[in-house]
This record gives structure tokens, sequence and C-alpha cells, in this order.
């Protein structure tokens, strides 16, 4: 069942753009393709996945398409005329529109929460549930938002093509954070047996390098290739041969993806010369500053903090702090640390969050206090919903 799960993410924006591409109207067309996955998700694990998976679901999709034309009775006519000629649809073009897709999806006329909600659905194939994770909020707000942004489409005439070069700014910074999300989750999935969704990083670096081919003098769309190239290069160091996680500082770094590293390294120190520095730029100077160090304790943690502070400035954020308190506590120390993870802990998109809790294990055993460890890292451990994440800071906690 979870390789069906995996197919089915994977296939889902291949089979919205053929749709619209052919009928027009996102919004009824990505929902025919949600009742078309739905069906899958039935009807493989019973009979088995087909020979054609993608073929399988346009003709399932479109077959809903025209059943939805069939209740527009304003619309009888063309309905028919659709139906004769599409009930087998035809091989969908060998054409990549996931990218026209992306900038659909954040399309000026919704607000940036919804442009990323129904991009991360319609193109990078993650459930409301998981949507509702990464931005830290109820499902039920990403779902109303989804809805929205499918009316919202419709209502603003969108065509299904790559804007104008006068309009990709101002899409651009929504088209970032969505790409970002998708990475997140494919790198460090929110729930789950797995710690890895490889297709959903690998995707997420797959459109970056597409769209920094477009824009390859936008700094933000090359400080965000080089982040996801820096991040992903530990992939293969972060769990051991049963899965456990492995933290960064335990990581065998011979592991690393050593030409993701060189690639991701030479790409932002070239940006930052020749760009104005933005917030993917700095995270990804701080990947490069631990890439550079060939064991945990040749970290430059100074520059690191240092780069936490611009980032801080620039673009401020619940993580970011607590990502701040980290390196500042391996300048200053653990208790300096701790003393400012109790004001961060106050931020209400903090709260019951398992990472606050993981970061206090970690200082108060810097600290020296194992018992007081001990208990945040259970707390921690009760809090996440990542299975891999679970039993490490379990055995962090029994560890001590």
């Amino acid at each position: 069942m979870p390789a069906i799960e995996e197919l089915l993410r994977e296939l889902a924006p291949q089979i919205v753009g053929p749709l619209v591409r052919r009928y027009g109207g996102f919004d009824t067309c990505e929902d025919a393709v949600q009742e078309a996955l739905l069906a899958a998700s039935q009807q493989w694990p019973v009979d088995g996945v087909p020979d054609n998976p993608r073929s399988w679901l346009i003709t399932v999709a479109s077959r809903r398409r025209i059943e939805i034309l069939r209740n527009e009775a304003a619309r009888q006519r063309r309905e028919e005329a659709v139906a004769l000629s599409a009930v087998e649809p035809a091989a969908a073009p060998a054409v990549d529109d996931t990218l026209t897709l992306l900038f659909l999806c954040c399309h000026p006329s919704l607000t940036p929460p919804s442009q990323i909600a129904l991009t991360l659905r319609a193109v990078g194939g993650l459930t409301t549930d998981e949507i509702a994770r990464a931005f830290l909020v109820p499902e039920s707000t990403v779902g109303q938002r989804i809805s929205r942004a499918k009316a919202s489409i419709k209502k603003a005439g969108a065509e299904f093509r790559m804007p104008p070069a006068d309009e990709v700014p101002e899409r651009l910074t929504a088209v970032l954070h969505v790409l970002y999300l998708i990475f997140n989750e494919g790198y460090t999935a929110s729930s789950g047996e797995s710690l890895h969704r490889v297709e959903l990083s690998a995707e997420a670096i797959r459109l970056t390098r597409q769209l920094y081919a477009q824009l390859p003098t936008e700094g933000e769309v090359a400080g965000l290739l080089a982040l996801m190239l820096l991040t992903d290069a530990r992939r293969p160091a972060r769990t051991s041969p049963d899965g456990a996680l492995v933290p960064l500082p335990e990581q065998d770094r011979s592991l690393w993806n050593q030409a993701f590293v060189t690639e991701g390294t030479e790409l932002i120190e070239a940006t930052l010369r020749t760009a104005p520095i933005g917030p993917y730029q700095l995270q990804a100077a701080i990947a490069a500053v631990h890439g550079q160090a060939a064991r945990a304790e040749d970290t430059d943690w100074r520059e690191i903090l240092v780069l936490y502070e611009l980032l801080e400035t620039l673009a401020p954020g619940p993580m970011v702090s607590l990502n701040r308190i980290v390196a500042a506590a391996m300048v200053h120390g653990p208790a300096y640390g701790l003393e400012r993870l109790s004001a961060a802990a106050d931020d209400p998109s903090l709260k019951n969050h398992h990472r606050v809790e993981a970061v206090r294990g970690h200082l108060l055993e810097l600290a020296g206090d194992k018992d007081a460890a001990r208990d945040a890292y259970r707390r921690a451990a009760r809090l996440t919903l990542s299975t891999p994440e679970q039993r490490y800071l379990t055995s962090r906690a029994d560890s001590l």
C-alpha cells in the first residue's frame, strides 16, 4: 500500500496538466483527478496496478470530468460533443506540464497561503493533512484555502500557460515557498514509518533546476537550489541500516553526496557575489558551512550564528529563532540557549511542537542535567508523528 501511495503522489501533477490542457477549467479538472486518485487507492491494492497507471488515471479522471459536464444543464450540448470524442481519451502528450501548473496555482488572484496550499496538493501531491502539518495550522483551514483557491482561479479566468515575463516576479515568492515545503516534507517526512520521502525531495530539486534554468539571474532561485542540494547531500548518512535517525553531529560524513556538496557550495558562493542577499541564500550559506566541516567538531558555529542572525532579520519566524538558539548555545554555552528557549517557547505556533522539547533535551544534556534532558526527549517523542524521530528521541532518553 505505501508503494501505491507513493506512485499516486508522483502521478498526481502529471494527470492534472493534461486534463486542464484538454478541457480547461482547473477547478473541475482537479476535482476529477482527486476522485480518480481515490478510485485508484481503493482498486489497485485489490486488482493490481495497471500496466500504464498514468493512462488509467487520465481515462478515469476524464470520464469523471465528463460526468461533471453532464450535470451542467446550460452546457448540455457541448458536453455531449465532448463525451462522444473523449470517452476513451487519446494518449496524453509527452509534455511536462508541472512547471506550468506550478505557476497557475500561484496565480496573483490568490492569497499567498492559498497559492501554497493549492500547489502543494496539485503539484506536490501532498494530502491536506500533510499540508496542515507543514503550515502548523488545522486541516480544516487548509481545506478551506484549497476550495477558495480553485474558485478564485475559475473566477479570474486564468489560462493554462506560463505567465508573461512581467507577471513572473509576483508569483515567484509563492513558487519558491511551495518548492521549499515540498522538499522539506520529502527530506524529513512529518509522519509515518519512513524518515524520507525521496520522490518528493527529488521532485522539488527537479522543479527547482527547471526554474533556475529559466531564471538563472534570480538569486533566491539559485539560493533555494543550492540549499536543496546541500541538504539532500546528507540524506545517505541520516539513517542507520535499520532505519534509525542519525543526527548531524553523529553522521558519517564520508557517506554524504559530495557531488551535491560541491555543486551547492559553488552555486551559493557565486550567487552571494552577484545577487542581493535573500533568505534562501542565507540558509544555503549555513548548509555550506556544515558541508565544509570534515568533522562535526570542526563546524564554524560563530559563522553560523551570524548567518542566523541575518536570517532572523530578513525572514523572522519561529523555526529560524529555534535554530538561532541552537547556534547561540554552541557558541555561548547551553545555559545561554536554555534561557532564550524559554522565551521562544511562548510563541503560539511552537506550542506542543516536538522540536522545542527536542532542542530543550539537547541543551539540557549538554548542560549535564540528564534527568531533565530525559524528560524533555520523552515529551518530544510523544509529540512527533514521525516514527523514526520517535524512536531516536526515545533512544536518547533511554541512553540517559
